[in-house]
């Protein structure tokens, strides 16, 4: 998918009109046509506004990963000393037996959940 398709895909998940992110962008209609159509690309400062309206990342408007999430989900702390992006980062840190074993415990805590919210009734 090209950088236009994507922008005009994730214009219509939100079900905004080309004029309504135009006003946000401070640019015209025809800017946000061009940028769809392929005609034109968008600066940087563009490029991270976009991300910021879709919260999506700019590596995923570029294309560069499916990886949706916005930089402020990396950010986001999970527990005291952990954001997710150090989580993730701590994770690529691991050898390959304690990667092994992380996923094994990982499998292990989701069936958990899972038998939790039958119980529950979820």
């Amino acid at each position: 998918m090209k950088f236009g398709e994507l922008l005009a895909s994730l214009r219509r998940e939100r079900g905004i009109l080309q004029k309504e992110l135009a006003a946000y962008l401070n640019v015209t209609v025809a800017t946000i046509s061009n940028y769809e159509k392929g005609v034109h690309a968008p600066d940087y400062e563009t490029l991270v506004k976009l991300a910021d309206f879709f919260d999506v990342s700019t590596d995923y408007l570029l294309q560069r990963t499916e990886y949706k999430s916005s930089i402020q989900t990396l950010n986001q702390k999970l527990v005291v000393n952990y954001t997710v992006s150090e989580l993730v980062n701590a994770i690529l840190q691991l050898d390959q037996n304690s990667m092994t074993a992380l996923i094994d415990y990982y499998e292990l805590l989701s069936l958990r959940n899972s038998m939790n919210a039958v119980k529950q009734g979820k």
